[in-house]
């Protein structure tokens, strides 16, 4: 998918490109992945359906990977490197401010929902969004396990995303609040790093 996207959309400027993913991202915000048709994509920017399915295929690759290219740091994140692993893990949620963190709790929550009845968003998701940021991920891991912060056979290695993932969406969920950097760095403190075996004083 990535190779054939890439080839589709090499005659689009990275301006206009970005153009779109934003256009696509506050759509999805207004009326939801159900609702976003790429017939409202094309009016909102001023674009032909054709050229949009000509450079995307279909509306699930389109948001996957207008979430990929509004991530922080992109491909980046794997390059954080402060020194010890709690400075990574906070510099991550620094990417972020808290206004920004509030609109993607609720395009998270949209989104998964949606994954769960349409196959190719899941997919799509999986494999623009998820895995390459995954990887990412567990590069930071791996400079902790190489600096002898973190022992390689810990359990909780493999729960680490899953962790960070399930406080950034129960803080809605369960305190009916959004999240921000201060609930996250407490959350990080008090539990992603305790199962690590890594000290927060």
């Amino acid at each position: 998918m990535t190779e054939v996207a890439t080839a589709r959309r090499s005659r689009i400027t990275p301006e206009r490109e970005a153009e779109l993913y934003a256009a696509t991202l506050d759509l999805l915000r207004e009326v939801g992945y159900e609702a976003l048709t790429m017939d409202a994509v094309a009016a909102r920017t001023k674009s032909s359906k054709a050229t949009l399915y000509r450079q995307w295929g279909g509306k699930a690759e389109l948001v996957a990977r207008a979430m990929r290219h509004f991530k922080p740091g992109g491909n980046a994140l794997g390059e954080i490197d402060t020194g010890s692993l709690r400075g990574d893990f906070q510099a991550l949620l620094l990417r972020d401010d808290d206004c920004t963190m509030q609109q993607n709790s609720a395009l998270m929550r949209a989104l998964g929902v949606a994954a769960h009845a349409n196959p190719d968003l899941l997919q799509a998701l999986r494999e623009l969004l998820i895995e390459p940021e995954l990887a990412e991920f567990n590069k930071v891991l791996q400079r902790g396990i190489d600096r002898g912060e973190i022992s390689a056979d810990n359990p909780a290695l493999a729960y680490v995303m899953h962790m960070m993932v399930g406080g950034f969406i129960a803080r809605t969920l369960i305190d009916e609040l959004p999240p921000t950097q201060a609930y996250l760095r407490s959350y990080l403190d008090a539990v992603v790093l305790p199962a690590l075996g890594l000290s927060t004083d």
